[in-house]
């Protein structure tokens, strides 16, 4: 609880709110929030940069994320350390992230949040029939 004497200011929070009820609506597919990058390695900022290029309603592999980041091998599995340190889920949006084979797998969010957004996504891009 808050302390006594405490007020709360929603303000702050405002554009961020709007940006993701748009995202919710299928009107907004990139956030163009102001963030302060938390505390992290360079490799951690460069994984997260390479997150906020995935477009909307695609997937990519954690194999093409770490090529994209100019690195292979065993640090894909380093890609996947930054990826589950993501700060900023759905803003940062980690979860069009998946395997090799297309498998859904790790989201901090949960899998069926994970499920549930690429399905958002893919249901807001698809191309009407006719």
């Amino acid at each position: 609880l808050p302390a006594p004497g405490t007020v709360r200011d929603d303000a702050p929070f405002a554009k961020a709110r709007r940006e993701l009820d748009a995202y919710f609506a299928g009107e907004r597919h990139r956030f163009t929030l102001r963030l302060a990058p938390p505390p992290a390695t360079d490799f951690r900022r460069r994984v997260w940069a390479a997150l906020d290029e995935i477009p909307y309603g695609t997937t990519v592999s954690y194999g093409q994320l770490a090529a994209a980041v100019g690195v292979g091998g065993p640090a894909v599995r380093a890609v996947g350390g930054a990826i589950g340190a993501n700060p900023l889920l759905i803003v940062r949006p980690c979860h069009r992230v998946v395997g090799a084979d297309g498998s859904l797998t790790g989201y901090a969010g949960g899998l069926e949040r994970k499920t549930w957004l690429l399905g958002l996504e893919r249901t807001r891009t698809a191309v009407p029939a006719g």
